[in-house]
């Protein structure tokens, strides 16, 4: 005979399935709470961890990618910055780095290899550096590039909220920059607006380098083996767009789609992320 009714073994069932909830949520909270307690290295925000819905995307491949905590640079990399790499790595100077590199347009707008000049002030972003040359910097400073997902997720932020793409004033800002021309002589990067994370100028100043800017072109699917090897192709039959409406995500991903690493442009530079 069970010495226990059904209401006692009901209640030690409770019991058990609280004391794991528990549990289950306290090693929850202890991954978290030293993310979000640490203190970002100078210079750098603390982005939390959260959900970046791809703009492009297979039918076969996830609709929402889940982004870890990062630290990322508050500004893009200046031309003050990148002289002290040129300075630190003469092999990166204008007049030393190997063609297969950087285009005949690498720090075009510099007066000389260690001269930015007067239409390259220490203060503003600096551009016309290739993807070979934004990673060798990061590298070199213990970082990394932001990948595609992290890029988009920190640039998501308006000045008030972490979904600012779902807020049509903050995207329509973000358009009329896309449409004005890019001046001779670029704006310093304090001049870029503060989004919620406390990240400045990831709108309105320049275009910026991602760690993976080809991955809208890259088939993961390919016949010649598991997609390791990166291919390049031309995926737009098999991409479908979440929101249509989303214009900004639009150009960034035909923006990045045209480039090649070796590509140096008037208003693309960079920034940097790091590893928790």
């Amino acid at each position: 005979m069970n010495r226990h009714g059904p209401n006692s073994v009901a209640s030690a069932a409770f019991k058990d399935w609280n004391r794991n909830w528990f549990a289950a949520i306290a090693v929850l909270l202890g991954a978290a709470i030293p993310a979000l307690g640490q203190t970002p290295p100078p210079g750098m925000a603390l982005i939390p961890a959260g959900m970046y819905h791809p703009h492009f995307r297979s039918e076969s491949d996830p609709k929402e990618v889940r982004v870890k905590s990062f630290h990322l640079d508050i500004l893009p990399v200046t031309n003050a910055g990148f002289l002290e790499f040129v300075r630190a790595n003469p092999r990166w100077q204008r007049s030393q780095v190997k063609k297969i590199f950087a285009d005949e347009f690498y720090l075009k707008n510099w007066a000389a290899d260690l001269d930015p000049g007067s239409n390259a002030p220490a203060d503003v972003p600096v551009t016309d550096v290739s993807w070979f040359a934004a990673k060798a910097y990061a590298q070199w400073k213990g970082k990394r590039l932001p990948t595609v997902a992290e890029w988009e997720y920190a640039a998501s932020a308006s000045a008030t909220r972490p979904d600012g793409e779902n807020d049509p004033q903050f995207t329509a800002l973000i358009l009329q920059w896309y449409s004005s021309p890019t001046p001779a002589v670029l704006p310093a990067v304090e001049a870029g607006a503060t989004n919620f994370y406390g990240v400045r100028a990831l709108h309105g100043l320049v275009w910026e380098w991602v760690a993976d800017f080809n991955s809208a072109m890259i088939s993961t699917g390919s016949p010649e083996g598991d997609g390791s090897d990166r291919r390049f192709f031309c995926g737009a039959s098999s991409q479908g767009a979440r929101d249509v409406n989303d214009y900004p995500a639009f150009m960034r991903y035909a923006f990045r789609s045209s480039l090649k690493a070796d590509y140096c442009i008037r208003n693309l530079g960079f920034r940097c992320a790091q590893d928790l």
